[in-house]
């Protein structure tokens, strides 16, 4: 379904370098969109984007979102139909570090790819990712729905939050009735797979030890959080996409894009099920600093399940490992062309996708 509908459709991609995005640039290709990357340059050594030269794959733009002036210009001599926004500073421990580059970056960005989209008459349909941490975490035994208060602790969590809240003012006042595209945000959970380099995170910061032949230290064990593959989220941001490019502002909303209830593990596991799938490693508790990271953060897909007919494929036990074996094969198989083998998880994953059964389309 998915792959009828992007054949041919013209893709503006923000934060194509990185790790979802990278991996939503070879999607997108392998389904015959022509696609155009903007993004600041990698950032991590090494990074999926050059590793797999998905420069080739796709036209490339290395800029700011910060820089309206150039973003504008692109995105009009492009004249793209889609627009998936992913440019972010994603950490949130950077977010401690680094408070005001968070919120240029985040809020202040993403208002920016907001706008250039408004100036270009030809994008009709535009999905705006966030994330799970936009909500105000109570750390509650349940999964926060779509409607309920935006916040965060860390400055991070709360940019995401105010983009939200930005984002649903800007449909409110500039795309309403036949004005404009229809806009979406996007929320997804802890994230995993394959080509992520990023610093402070789990499967990562546990790939980087164990092929250092250190023990992984991880800060809190006990955290609970939902895991799920790479391509899960993004079958989501695809089919979100492709409704508000069809049906409109019907679906012009938030959606919650997470996995299973028995995919939401503990830190301490996720890092142990890396160990065994790898064959090495051994996990050990590190002190804890002082910066804050909540202890429990869940999602209720119910949403995406009703209105649009979308469901998680992998269990967080798959998804490990999967991410595991694109690892090992990256650092111990030269004989496999991780291009090819990113494609082939790539098609394995659009062969097993799962659609709610009870989802009527029009």
């Amino acid at each position: 379904m998915l792959k009828n509908f992007y054949n041919g459709k013209r893709v503006f991609l923000t934060g194509h370098t990185g790790f979802k995005g990278s991996w939503l640039t070879l999607w997108l290709k392998l389904m015959g969109a022509e696609v155009l990357g903007y993004s600041l340059e990698p950032n991590t050594e090494p990074s999926m984007f050059e590793e797999l030269s998905i420069y080739s794959h796709c036209r490339n733009e290395f800029g700011n979102i910060l820089d309206l002036k150039r973003l504008t210009e692109v995105m009009k001599n492009f004249k793209p139909e889609i627009v998936f926004h992913l440019a972010a500073q994603p950490i949130v421990r950077l977010s401690y570090s680094e408070p005001i580059l968070t919120y240029q970056t985040n809020v202040i960005g993403s208002l920016n790819v907001l706008e250039a989209a408004r100036k270009c008459d030809s994008v009709k349909s535009f999905v705006n990712v966030t994330t799970d941490k936009c909500y105000e975490n109570k750390e509650i035994s349940r999964g926060y729905k779509e409607d309920e208060p935006m916040g965060g602790y860390d400055m991070y969590s709360s940019s995401k939050g105010c983009v939200e809240i930005m984002s649903s003012s800007f449909r409110r006042s500039f795309l309403q009735d036949d004005n404009g595209y229809a806009m979406a945000t996007a929320r997804a959970g802890n994230v995993i797979g394959g080509g992520d380099w990023a610093a402070d995170r789990l499967i990562p910061d546990c790939v980087r030890y164990i092929n250092a032949n250190k023990q992984i230290e991880i800060r809190n064990p006990i955290a609970v959080r939902p895991w799920q593959h790479v391509l899960e989220p993004l079958s989501g941001y695809l089919l979100l996409g492709q409704k508000l490019f069809e049906e409109g502002k019907k679906y012009a909303d938030g959606f919650n894009f997470g996995p299973n209830e028995d995919s939401v593990l503990k830190v301490a596991d996720v890092a142990q099920k890396v160990v065994d799938y790898y064959g090495k490693g051994e996990v050990v508790v590190h002190k804890r600093d002082d910066l804050h990271e909540a202890n429990l953060l869940m999602l209720n897909i119910e949403k995406a399940e009703v209105v649009l007919g979308w469901k998680p494929t992998y269990s967080a036990d798959n998804a490990i490992k999967k991410s595991v074996e694109w690892y090992k094969n990256f650092y111990e198989n030269d004989d496999i062309d991780m291009y090819d083998y990113t494609i082939e998880q790539i098609s394995e994953y659009e062969e097993n996708m799962v659609w709610n059964k009870n989802f009527v389309t029009k």
